[in-house]
Parts: structure tokens; C-alpha cells; sequence
């Protein structure tokens, strides 16, 4: 009698473990499916490269409000340096099709991977006219997101944000870090201040302290309305094997190959 209840026991034991493989291949097979009815979707969204951006341009420099000059001194009342950002989009094909102009462009997901030991960091629209100009605008800054408006007119006033839907003009941004300095007394006025990146110099700010790298999303929505995603990342620029932003300035141009990916 216990021998054919212990026969039982493993006859049940072994179902049970039958079961319990039926199952996990059952499930499986299900995650397979989820995994390419998810996958491949987004592939053959994806097969061709529709938008990239092509190259970033940034120009790093220096600036100051001065708060008091006398005979021997001066007070500058905020030091701050800048940074403008220009991003090229490029679409793959010359022709100018549905597929390849805009429609509607924003950006988002402002991200500080490196931040400043010192200063007050804020990004902002800037008109590209003014690219490379010693001038702040905070009066559009990248809070939670900028959206471009979208035209085909041939001029736009660009004091605003604006971009021609044949990709003629690129997405360009100012990052400010201010209050690098405030209050700062420069007491040797035999040399007249430059207003450019030799201030940082001038008044001990280590450029190990006003590193900076971030990033940002860009999305395109085309005129066929399928809808794209690119992340940017930038690395404020203050020096190089030649030079740094005690010089002056600093430009760096990058040959970038950001793909756009189509999501929707």
C-alpha cells in the first residue's frame, strides 16, 4: 500500500513539474511574440535614415557686468561664461519631400551629466544672428522644453523660435553659467580689462571648476507626421591641445552622425 501511494506521490510531483515546464515555455513563447511585435515594428520604421544631425558648432567664451570702476579698481558684479551651441539637422535625400521636411519641432529632457562646481548654469533660445556675440537673452529659457515654430516663408524673424522647414537654419542655444564671480574686485587697472575669456583668468577661476557636459532630446514630427527622436550631448568646451578659453575664446566644430529614429 505505501509503495503505490510513494508511486502516486511521483507520478503527482513529476505533472506537476510538467506543468510548471509547459508553462514557462508557454510563456516564452509569448514574451517572443511581445518582443517582435514590438521590435519589428520599430525596424522597418527605421530600415532608412530620414534625419541626423550633421555637425554641432560651439563658441565659448567669456563675460561681465561691472557694479563699480574707480581710479585703481575695478568691481565686476557678475562674471559668467557662455557657451553657443548650433545644431545642424541634415535629412538624408537632396529632394525635398513630405518625408523629409518639418513639421513640428521641439525639445526636451534638458539633462546635466556634469555640472559646475561654481556658477549658476541655465540654457536659452538665442537668435543664430547673434551666434558667437558676448550677449545674454534669457527672456526664452530651455526650462522643461522649447518648440519651434515651423515655416516655409524665405525670411522669419528669428529673435524667436523658428525653424524653415527645409532645414535651412539650425537649433541654436546659449548656455550661460553665471554668478561664476560676484563682487570681485580687480585692483590692477594698468591693464584694461578684455571682456572675453581671459576674465576667467584674470580672476583665478580654475577651468577644472566650470566643467560642464549635458544633454538634451530633439523631436521632429515630419509632414507625413511620422514623429523621430535624437538625444544631443554636449561638452562645454574650455580647452584643447592648443588652446583653452583663457585665450579668448574657443571654437569646436564636430562632425557628428546623431540619427534621428522614427518611434511613431
Amino acid at each position: 500500500m505505501k509503495k503505490k501511494y510513494f508511486v502516486l506521490l511521483i507520478v503527482f510531483i513529476l505533472s506537476i513539474i510538467n506543468i510548471a515546464i509547459i508553462f514557462s515555455i508557454f510563456n516564452r513563447i509569448n514574451l517572443k511574440r511581445s518582443l517582435e511585435d514590438s521590435i519589428l515594428p520599430f525596424s522597418t520604421n527605421n530600415i532608412n535614415t530620414i534625419f541626423k544631425i550633421d555637425k554641432i558648432t560651439l563658441f565659448s567664451s567669456c563675460g561681465a557686468k561691472n557694479k563699480d570702476t574707480i581710479s585703481n579698481s575695478f568691481t565686476l558684479e557678475d562674471l559668467y561664461q557662455y557657451t553657443d551651441i548650433a545644431i545642424f539637422i541634415k535629412s538624408i535625400s537632396e529632394t525635398k519631400d513630405s518625408e523629409n521636411t518639418l513639421k513640428k519641432v521641439w525639445i526636451n529632457n534638458l539633462n546635466y551629466t556634469t555640472k559646475p562646481e561654481i556658477g549658476n548654469v541655465n540654457l536659452y533660445y538665442k537668435n543664430i544672428n547673434n551666434f558667437a556675440k558676448n550677449e545674454i537673452n534669457t527672456s526664452i529659457p530651455f526650462d522643461e522644453s522649447i518648440e519651434y515654430e515651423i515655416t516655409s516663408d524665405s525670411e522669419a524673424n528669428l529673435d524667436n523660435p523658428i525653424l524653415y522647414n527645409n532645414l535651412a537654419n539650425p537649433i541654436v542655444l546659449s548656455y550661460i553659467n553665471s554668478g561664476i564671480k560676484s563682487d570681485y574686485t580687480i585692483n590692477d587697472s594698468s591693464t584694461p580689462i578684455t571682456y572675453d575669456g581671459s576674465l576667467l583668468k584674470r580672476c583665478n577661476v580654475p577651468l577644472g571648476d566650470i566643467n560642464c557636459s549635458l544633454s538634451f532630446d530633439i523631436y521632429i514630427t515630419n509632414s507625413l507626421d511620422q514623429e523621430f527622436k535624437c538625444t544631443a550631448f554636449i561638452d562645454i568646451p574650455l580647452e584643447n591641445n592648443e588652446s583653452s578659453i583663457y585665450d579668448g575664446s574657443i571654437i569646436k566644430k564636430l562632425d557628428t552622425n546623431y540619427i534621428f529614429y522614427r518611434y511613431k
